[in-house]
């Protein structure tokens, strides 16, 4: 994604639409344990809440969803549980991919595949691959994601780079480690939503949220629906983005 500061909606020209939306779909545990489900059953809800906030957004017109679909992090969890997220995930595709396809999503994945089992590689590549050529929604899942990680990653690209008498140290600067970053060619999230209530990025698209407007919402991610995006986004769209600079004029002032 990219580094820029500020994005094409900025100034006088920005609708209260943003173009890119970024969701961290948290609470699908909580949203269980409160109906005496078990944990499995929050996230196959979480999976239709996705399939819901998908068509709310290319309904809405917005050109880029990212969703924080597996972290770096839930590896810690227990071996049951990513079991079932991971058996999930290819079920959502095998059963989604067609669909999505044929409504012009075009899918995108950013995070670590080394170490991830053979046929979820094969599985995302396929996603990407067919769909490759959508233009009316931008799905971006990023799955065994961490921020840390893309940012020390696209470090060592750049190091190596110097080492190799490729680079010249001082050409380094936020443009050119942005360009390093997992898909550099997509603009930075004008919003940024977390579901459950939770007040923290989770080592979430750290470096393209400098400037991006963060709304949380006290819902879990299975109740998540359109509805609940347009209040975000309403949300949003009350906010004047400044990117580091002063308020604009109000006319008549």
């Amino acid at each position: 994604m990219s580094n820029a500061a500020a994005p094409a909606s900025q100034g006088a020209d920005r609708t209260d639409s943003p173009l890119h939306v970024a969701v961290i779909m948290d609470g699908n545990g909580r949203w269980a344990a409160a109906r005496g489900l078990p944990r499995a059953e929050g996230h196959r809800r979480g999976v239709e809440a996705l399939r819901r906030v998908v068509r709310a957004a290319h309904e809405l017109g917005i050109l880029y969803l990212t969703i924080f679909s597996f972290s770096s992090e839930n590896w810690s969890r227990p071996a049951t549980e990513i079991g079932d997220l991971f058996g999930l995930l290819r079920r959502f595709i095998r059963n989604d991919l067609a669909t999505l396809h044929r409504d012009g999503v075009r899918v995108r994945v950013i995070g670590e595949r080394q170490g991830l089992e053979s046929d979820i590689c094969a599985l995302l590549s396929e996603a990407e691959e067919l769909t490759r050529d959508n233009t009316r929604l931008n799905l971006v899942v990023a799955f065994n994601y961490g921020s840390r990680q893309e940012i020390a990653n696209a470090a060592q690209r750049l190091a190596r780079e110097v080492a190799e008498g490729r680079r010249d140290p001082a050409s380094i600067d936020a443009d050119a480690l942005g360009q390093y970053l997992d898909a550099p060619d997509i603009p930075d999230p004008d919003l940024i939503i977390r579901t459950s209530g939770e007040q923290r990025l989770s080592n979430f698209l750290m470096w393209q949220a400098a400037y991006s407007e963060l709304v949380f919402v006290p819902v879990h991610w299975p109740d998540f629906d359109k509805a609940a995006l347009e209040s975000a986004i309403a949300e949003y769209g009350r906010r004047e983005r400044r990117f580091g600079g002063l308020a604009a004029a109000k006319t008549g002032s």
